[in-house]
């Protein structure tokens, strides 16, 4: 009878030097996605990284820090898609700009379900002891305020829109669109635009649209 050596049952080493702590994050990504955030631990991301039990620990202190982590990867890669559709969009219409942000959004959630998983849920997170996920999230709402005020500048918004109201109402309809789509609960609420004539992202633009038409100006 023999024994297998603990070279034999280790996996393969997935990170070369200085790169621990982003194969960690790739792990988490793939337990997460194979079987839940419950799922997820220091151990078993560390098995998959192929490093021993304690040496998450060098990077991560606990689970929380692996997961503020991940969430601010995924913070980076929505600063990323923003700017992408920004770009798309133009500055010269202050309005096209912000629907942009929410383009820019939209496209992220469907791109990255289990970033938009995590990032979404404070209480799996330390977002106040994070600054970068706390500078991200000022650095967008700093953006989507000032396209707003110069939008009421040029006339383009309705006299009595309160722009803090606009943004809640932005913030929760995005937010809300994309939780809709990680769920799968898009197909039974638009069933006269069925996946294979309209995508997922083409609906949410269309929901996003109608909510950009109630800003401007009555009449």
């Amino acid at each position: 009878m023999t024994s297998k050596t603990h070279a034999e049952d280790a996996p393969p080493r997935r990170y070369h030097h200085g790169d621990l702590a982003e194969a960690l994050v790739a792990a988490a990504v793939e337990i997460i996605e194979e079987k839940g955030v419950e799922q997820l631990s220091m151990r078993e991301a560390a098995r998959r990284a192929g490093v021993s039990p304690g040496a998450p620990f060098r990077h991560f202190r606990s689970k929380t820090a692996l997961l503020t982590a991940l969430a601010e990867q995924a913070g980076g890669r929505l600063t990323e898609a923003v700017a992408a559709a920004l770009a798309e969009a133009g500055e010269a219409d202050p309005l096209a700009a912000f629907e942009a942000i929410g383009v820019g959004y939209l496209r992220w959630a469907l791109k990255n379900p289990t970033h938009f998983q995590i990032v979404s849920s404070r209480a799996l997170v330390d977002f106040e002891g994070s600054e970068i996920l706390r500078g991200q999230n000022a650095a967008i709402r700093r953006r989507m305020v000032g396209l707003l005020e110069a939008a009421r500048r040029q006339g383009r918004l309705a006299e009595d829109l309160k722009l803090e109201e606009a943004m809640l109402s932005a913030r929760a309809l995005v937010y809300g669109l994309a939780r809709m789509a990680a769920d799968g609960h898009l197909p039974e609420w638009s069933p006269a635009a069925p996946m294979e004539t309209a995508g997922p992202e083409e609906r949410l633009r269309g929901a996003l649209r109608l909510f950009m038409g109630a800003l401007a100006p009555k009449g």
